[in-house]
């Protein structure tokens, strides 16, 4: 079990939601955090909750002077979490260019800033704890998820690569793959949601990762079998399960 006490991590993505159940989590067990998002008023008001020590820091991932801005400020940390995200359900027929290439820019290269930020001085030392948010929507493509499916398939793919690369190192790479979290990002959807979990259900399975030696979970566990499974399905097979009208 990881020693969390007295430990300094960066949450990128903290302000509502997953990130700031994740947050009462991880002070709880006496991480000392740094909280990043782009709405400082949110921000402000978690940290005042939060029992352990904290700090504030605004960061647009989706900006790469504001990434390297912020990492400069906050200094050393033994760890960063990214859990940053935007989603709009979106067909193929209804391509919206503006919202598929912020989903892909703040969900996957959002990511990719926010690490490259902090990974060099993790290699150096040899020491460090990178964690990247999945989802179960990126082991295969979904119908009315466009942008969304590319951006969590890649930030998985980023995760394995790099896992690849450091497993024997002192610089520990993990990826949670949540299901459905009732968030305002998931409000927008207009189709049930099997398994919906409330963000702190859905904080305790990744801080339980975070806490422990394995690379990945996904969860809720039975209902992620059927993405692990369908990666082994003929097309025939897969797509029609989640078909809809339309």
């Amino acid at each position: 079990m990881r020693e969390w006490s007295g430990k300094r991590y960066w949450l990128v993505g903290a302000s509502e939601g997953l990130g700031a159940a994740l947050a009462q989590n991880m002070s709880r067990a006496g991480a000392e955090l740094v909280l990043s998002a782009r709405s400082e008023d949110k921000l402000a008001a978690l940290a005042a909750e939060l029992p352990g020590r904290s700090e504030v820091r605004t960061c647009d991932v989706s900006d790469s002077t504001s990434v390297r801005a912020a990492a400069e400020a906050i200094g050393r940390i033994d760890g960063m979490v990214f859990l940053a995200g935007v989603y709009w359900p979106l067909k193929a027929q209804e391509w919206d260019p503006d919202k598929v290439e912020a989903m892909i820019d703040v969900n996957l290269t959002g990511a990719a800033r926010c690490v490259g930020a902090v990974i060099g001085d993790m290699v150096e030392r040899d020491a460090g704890h990178i964690v990247l948010t999945g989802s179960l929507s990126g082991f295969r493509g979904l119908p009315g998820a466009t942008g969304y499916c590319a951006s969590k398939a890649g930030i998985m793919g980023m995760a394995e690569a790099m896992y690849a690369d450091l497993r024997t190192t002192g610089v520990q790479v993990q990826i949670a793959n949540p299901g459905f979290i009732k968030t305002r990002l998931t409000d927008k959807n207009d189709f049930d949601m099997p398994f919906l979990m409330e963000p702190e259900e859905a904080a305790q399975h990744m801080f339980e990762l975070m806490s422990g030696d394995d690379f990945k979970k996904s969860f809720p566990t039975v209902f992620s079998w059927l993405f692990r499974g369908g990666q082994f399905l003929p097309d025939a097979l897969w797509y029609p399960i989640f078909a809809r009208k339309g």
